[in-house]
Formats: C-alpha cells, sequence, structure tokens
C-alpha cells in the first residue's frame, strides 16, 4: 500500500445513544442510488450506475456542492453528464492502437457499469462530528461482455464515499488480482457548482506544467497565481507539487480540492459554443454556474503488478 500523505485522522466509533447517519436505498435496477444523509442535515446521493455522486449538500442541507445537468440520464442509458463520474481505466480517447485499452470507448468503463453497494460503516472525529462512509464495488466478473472482451484483464475497484459536515471525500482503490501486469489511468470527473463563472479564479496551480487541449494538446506553463475562465478551457495539469487546489469566487473561498496519492488535475469548462453542443448538458446557459477541477493520474500510465493495489482520491472542503 502506498503511503498517502493525506489520509483522514483517526475516527471513533459513534455513541451508539447518539444521533447516527442514516443511510437508504432507492429506486431498483440501473436507477438505483444510495442516499446518506448526517444528523445535522448534509446529505450526498451515489447512483449505483457508474457509482457517480450526483449530489453533495453541506450547510445543514442547505448548499448544493455539485452541478448536474437538468438532461442528466439517470436511468443507466449513459454516462451522467455531472456529479462526480468515476474514469477508468483510461483517460480522453484511448490509444489508438498497440495498448491494452486501445479498444475501450473514451473515459473507460467504470462510470457506464453497474456497481455494488458494499455497506455503510459511520464514525465520529475527535471533535465530536459525525461522519458516514459508502464503499462501492466494481471487479472483472461483474463487467458486461462487451467491456471484459475490451479490456479482459482480473482486477477488484472499492470506491469509498466518506460524508463529513463540511467536507466529502472520495477514494478509488485498484487491486490487480491477475496473473500479469497492467497499464491504467484514473480520474474523478468532479463538476463543482458555482454562482458565476466571470467571477472564479483556480488557485494553487502557478508554475505548473499542462496540456491544453483547446489549442491542440501544446505544452504550457500556468505564468499567472489564478486560473481565470473566459473562454473554453480543457487543461490538463500535471505533476502538481502541493496537494490543494482551490477555487476561489467573488474574493471568497468556495473549495479546497486536496489531492491524496494523485499528482494531476483537469480544469475543464466548455463555454457557450461546446455546452450548446452537448445534448445532455442542460441548460446551455449552465456553464456559467460549473467548473470542472478533475484529480487523477492521468499524465501517463500507472502500472500496477500481480497483486499490488493502488488508491487514491480526494476530499473536497465546502468553504461557504
Amino acid at each position: 500500500m502506498v503511503d498517502r500523505n493525506n489520509r483522514p485522522s483517526a475516527l471513533k466509533a459513534t455513541d451508539a445513544a447518539g444521533p447516527e447517519a442514516q443511510v437508504d436505498i432507492e429506486g431498483t435496477g440501473s436507477s438505483s442510488k444510495v442516499i446518506a444523509r448526517l444528523p445535522s442535515g448534509e446529505s450526498v446521493e451515489v447512483l449505483l450506475f457508474g457509482a457517480t455522486v450526483t449530489s453533495w449538500k453541506s450547510n445543514g442541507g442547505t448548499t448544493e456542492n455539485l452541478w448536474l445537468s437538468e438532461k442528466a440520464a439517470l436511468d443507466g442509458s449513459k454516462a451522467v453528464r455531472g456529479g462526480i463520474p468515476v474514469v477508468f481505466p483510461v483517460f480522453g480517447p484511448p490509444p489508438k492502437s498497440g495498448h491494452v485499452t486501445s479498444s475501450l470507448p473514451q473515459h473507460g468503463f467504470a462510470r457506464t457499469s453497474r456497481w455494488e453497494f458494499l455497506g455503510k460503516s459511520a464514525a465520529e472525529d475527535a471533535a465530536g462530528s459525525n461522519s458516514v462512509k459508502l464503499d462501492f464495488g466494481l471487479s472483472s466478473s461483474e463487467l458486461t461482455e462487451e467491456a471484459r472482451k475490451a479490456w479482459p484483464l482480473d482486477f477488484a475497484l472499492v470506491y469509498s464515499v466518506t460524508l463529513s459536515k463540511e467536507s466529502l471525500m472520495t477514494v478509488v482503490n485498484v487491486r490487480n488480482e491477475g496473473q500479469q501486469s497492467f497499464e491504467f489511468q484514473f480520474l474523478l470527473h468532479t463538476y463543482l457548482r458555482i454562482q458565476d463563472i466571470s467571477k472564479v479564479a483556480i488557485n494553487g496551480l502557478l508554475g505548473v506544467a499542462y496540456t491544453d487541449k483547446v489549442l491542440n494538446a501544446t505544452e504550457h506553463k500556468q505564468s499567472d497565481s489564478s486560473v481565470k475562465i473566459t473562454g473554453e478551457v480543457d487543461r490538463v495539469y500535471a505533476s502538481i507539487p502541493q496537494d490543494t487546489t482551490s477555487v476561489v469566487e467573488d474574493g471568497k473561498p468556495r473549495f479546497d480540492v486536496v489531492r491524496d496519492n494523485l499528482k494531476d488535475t483537469v480544469v475543464w469548462n466548455p463555454w457557450i459554443e461546446k455546452a450548446k453542443a452537448m445534448g445532455d448538458f442542460a441548460p446551455d446557459e449552465d456553464y456559467k454556474h460549473m467548473v470542472c477541477v478533475e484529480v487523477g493520474a492521468v499524465n501517463g500510465w500507472q502500472t500496477l503488478d500481480k497483486g499490488d493495489v493502488f488508491e487514491g482520491g480526494q476530499t473536497i472542503k465546502s468553504l461557504l
């Protein structure tokens, strides 16, 4: 197991006599979702299709922190537009040929597979605040025949979603259960909800090299202390030295995105024309109310040998 810099602090069992988190399963089939609520009102919703987090509310349940398209497919017919889709084992279009992922669709199969809900665990931190962890699993034996044929490797994923009063932690554990090593990429495609994109600055990337996909995948270095969104942005920031990328809105801290054992971050906003061109992005003008800050391991490939485990994720802190 990799030694991770941002492991959560030790938790103690919740007092059985006190209020505990409530966890419910709603819906059937591909529309099934797990909903967890803290006694203080904060909540998280996870669709079993893709193990996609579709809602995270803080401030006693009054503030929605994630953007979800009004036309997002929540019935298992396609990947969800919004929330936090899980990208594995390839980010973006796969290599055209000669790679183990070459036969896969864009962003792989994790976000379009039905995951299993493995259970919950409630806890209390040293300050007395409650938290609840939801675990989801996906393995090679649970893939569709098409996905299994395209990526015939033995693996197991465990995705842990931990809701606390002021934060949401999402961590993926990847295990190689086969006889041969394999390469993969991983990304948490987080859509953060904001009020006005023109007032947003993304900090913590100064001096970091990035690939600009809007400018024909050319290489650049972040020369300004803040990333401002004034048009379509699709950048892969690689090997970021510090752990935290911050979202500031109208001069006030809005989110801290803390990476755990991950070095890369994608910043994305489709802007006007691309938002209109996407059939599941709605309303069209909502590019003004979202920004993607996506942590991952996408600069090159992660290699996992037989029996080895990779673990990485993020903690998003709502600062309102």
